[in-house]
């Protein structure tokens, strides 16, 4: 399938190859404004894995972030029952990039609250559960 991996592997295999798919996404980044190139990578509940890349607008308000391409993407492919168990961000450009206050709430939408999300900082990468990258995030219970 296209834009899916498969992902059964040790949890430590599983975010380094979560990574390493991150970059590549990063790659096909359309970025010509701020040069930024982001990829991004999230482990399905279903151990498919998709990837998505940022996606810049001359308006700059309307660029997609990885992140979001990502789910996006999952929930094209595998319908709004998936869920995230892992993520990954990475970019091009050697700085730091967690996941932006938008992003965080979009994954918090799919994903499950202890899943690893690991990102670059400014010396390597850094690995939380998502629950402490957005403790307090906006819930909505439609009943």
């Amino acid at each position: 399938m296209r834009g899916a991996h498969s992902m059964t592997k040790s949890k430590k295999q599983a975010l380094d190859e979560l990574l390493e798919l991150a970059r590549a996404a990063a790659a096909n980044s359309y970025s010509p404004y701020s040069r930024f190139r982001v990829g991004a990578a999230l482990g399905l509940s279903n151990d498919e894995i998709v990837t998505g890349t940022n996606v810049e607008n001359a308006s700059l308000g309307m660029t997609i972030c990885a992140e979001r391409a990502a789910v996006a993407l999952a929930v094209s492919q595998f319908g709004p029952k998936i869920r995230i168990r892992a993520a990954a961000v990475a970019n091009l450009n050697g700085a730091a990039s967690p996941p932006c206050g938008s992003c965080r709430q979009v994954l918090a939408e799919f994903i499950e609250p202890d899943a690893p999300v690991v990102f670059p900082v400014e010396d390597g990468t850094r690995t939380m559960a998502f629950k402490e990258l957005l403790p307090l995030g906006f819930e909505m219970k439609l009943k």
